[in-house]
This record gives structure tokens, sequence and C-alpha cells, in this order.
């Protein structure tokens, strides 16, 4: 027979009164998912650490970065918060899914990230992109054993992102519940592709590479209290470990010391599908991964260059190209890539249009017009 903690309904009030007598900072209220048993919102979440890395090691992974942020390690100039629901009055970010009751939470994580990555890349905040959570999910993550009941972890879906790819939504429509891989006949030819992605440790790199480059995946311990979230800043009042989930990163605040998430619960739950979580908490900063481009091919013609970054490694520079977003600038060798970004840092100076061309979203080729 189950024990009382796995077929009791959350009891929001005693919860309420919990956060009231803690001085939380966020609200709970009821959802559909707080009328289900434990083992049924279990079902609702899907990260599995793997190898040896259990939830209680991300946890002290992420105090321990927040930590160094907080000491003034790696500090850089990035904005005091930042959401890109609202970046210069558009919304990059796309819809918000439901999982439903199968453990695909990171294929929804990972998918919100490339999505949004997608728009930031194009700098068109209304670019029609609804990728296949269930072909990423059914398809590749079976290929390796996954399924609802196992869940799945980040690296390993983006690199099927980076390797086979994933076509539109409309290809391998949703269905919570282990499905057979059956996807469109022509999946192969409406694929998206990743050039890469990176696996980010620094409090300071996520804010940057948020607040330049676009949306992260990250993965955190929930609780049973996460369960009744409906706003404010979350952070673990009482209730037991549930399990991992992975979300997706789309914001920031430093007045309010939290990340800006969006969940895969449907807009029905929290604050209309997104919630904020304190930063630090539940090991949010312990498992966290940004998209490095979309794959794009082909010529860029009559554009200006309107912004170039640049990081601590060799060889490593981007440029904001109009119209079309953030664009590697290729690191074959020394001689093509300063030459290249000696250009490029002309063309930007002068104001002068440029042709560029681009494989797989690496520029390769320049000419100043």
């Amino acid at each position: 027979m189950a024990d009382n903690e796995s077929i009791e309904r959350l009891d929001v009030q005693a919860l309420q009164s919990a956060l009231s007598d803690a001085g939380a900072s966020w609200q709970a209220a009821p959802n559909f998912l707080t009328e289900l048993p434990a083992e049924e919102r279990k079902l609702y979440l899907g990260f599995t650490p793997p190898g040896d890395l259990t939830l209680e090691a991300l946890e002290e992974r992420a105090k321990a970065a927040m930590a160094e942020h907080q000491a003034g390690i790696g500090a850089v100039g990035y904005p005091a918060s930042f959401d890109w629901r609202n970046y210069g009055g558009q919304n990059y970010i796309t819809s918000v899914k439901n999982q439903g009751a199968c453990g695909s939470c990171v294929a929804f994580g990972t998918t919100a990230a490339v999505e949004g990555t997608f728009r930031v890349q194009r700098a068109n905040p209304n670019l029609a992109v609804d990728l296949s959570e269930a072909s990423l999910f059914y398809c590749i993550a079976a290929s390796q054993g996954r399924n609802c009941s196992t869940g799945w972890w980040p690296q390993n879906a983006l690199t099927g992102y980076q390797t086979t790819g994933v076509p539109d939504e409309a290809c391998f429509p949703y269905t919570a519940g282990n499905q057979a891989c059956t996807q469109c006949a022509d999946w192969a030819s409406r694929v998206v592709k990743i050039g890469g992605f990176h696996q980010v440790t620094s409090v300071a790199d996520m804010k940057t590479w948020l607040s330049t480059r676009g949306p992260m995946s990250a993965c955190f311990s929930v609780y049973t209290d996460f369960f009744g979230y409906t706003s404010g800043v979350y952070h673990h009042v009482t209730g037991t470990l549930a399990g991992g989930h992975c979300v997706c990163f789309v914001g920031y605040d430093d007045t309010q010391g939290c990340w800006i998430c969006k969940n895969s619960w449907g807009t029905g739950w929290g604050d209309s599908g997104f919630f904020r979580i304190a930063y630090g908490e539940c090991g949010i900063e312990g498992l966290v991964h940004a998209v490095d481009g979309v794959v794009e091919t082909g010529w860029l013609n009559n554009v200006t260059i309107q912004g170039l970054w640049t990081i601590d490694q060799d060889r490593n520079a981007w440029a904001y190209v109009s119209g079309a977003g953030w664009r590697r600038i290729s690191p074959d060798n020394d001689v093509i890539f300063y030459d290249m970004l000696l250009q490029l840092s002309a063309a930007k100076a002068a104001g002068r249009p440029v042709n560029i061309y681009q494989e797989s979203s690496v520029i390769k080729q320049i000419y100043v017009l």
C-alpha cells in the first residue's frame, strides 16, 4: 500500500501558512498539479543527472558558483536586469508548452533555448519557429533507451540538436506518454541544427550570455512546495525532494536577486507558465547550457556590422550582423581570423555595408562595399 505522502494532494492552505510564517517572497495557489498525488506530480519532471552526478552535488555546485559571484569573481559589465520577453519592447520567447505527465522536461527546456536563440540570432522576435519536442524525446532520447519514466539530460539533447537535428512541430506533434517515433516522411529536410553548445559555470558569464546571446537551459532540484508556486521569487520553504527538472532561463533581475524562467507545465501554472527563482536556490546554477547558434549557410548581402563581441579565448569573436544577429568569426587560423576581425571593425566604425558568406553560421568571407 502506498504511504500517505504518495497519495495525498498538496495542501496549499498549509503551504501558504508556512510561507507566511517564513516571511517568504512568493505565493502559492491551487493548480492542476497540486490536485495530483505526489507520484503523479513527479511525472511532470524528468531530469536525471548523468553518471555519478547527483542533484545534491548540483546544489552544492550552484552555491559555490553564487558565492564566487557575490565575491566579485568574474564580474563583467552586464545590465542589472534583463528579460527576453521584453527586449526593446519585443518578445523573443516562444509560447509556453505543457509536457504533460511524461518526464520529458529536458526536451522542452533545451528546445525553448534553441527557439529563443534562433529568434535572437535572426534579430527577429516574430520568427516563426516551433520545433518538435516529440522528435527530440520520442526519437532521439528513445534511441538512447530513455522514456517518460527515466527522464534524460540536456547534454544529450543538445548533442541531438547538433548531430541529427529536430524538425518543426507539425512534423511530429507532441502528445504526453511514450510514443513511437512517427515523424513526417520528409523530416530530414525540415530539421533545425545547432552549431554547438557549451556548459556555463560562472554566474557572471550566465548573465553576460543571457543578456547578449539568448536564453539558456537550466536544471534544478524540485521540492514539493514548488508545485504550488504562483508568483514572486521562489525559494524552498517546506516539503521533500520530488526530483530534477529542466527549464529555460529567459532573464534575470539583480534587484530581486532571481532568474526568470520559462517552464513546461502550461500557462495555467505559475505566472502564466513562467516563474522567478532566487539566485543560488535548489541548484539552479549547477547545470546551465548555452546554444552557440543555429546552423545557417549562405550569403548575407548588403548588411551592416552593429556590434563585436569577444571573450578571453584564442580566436573567439562574434559580429552582430543586421537582420541576422550574432555570427562567429571563423577561427580557422590567425591570419584569416585577424584579417576579418580588422575588416569588420573598420566597416562597423565607418558604417559601411558588407557582404558576408556564412557556413554553418560561421563567417568565412567578407567583402566590404
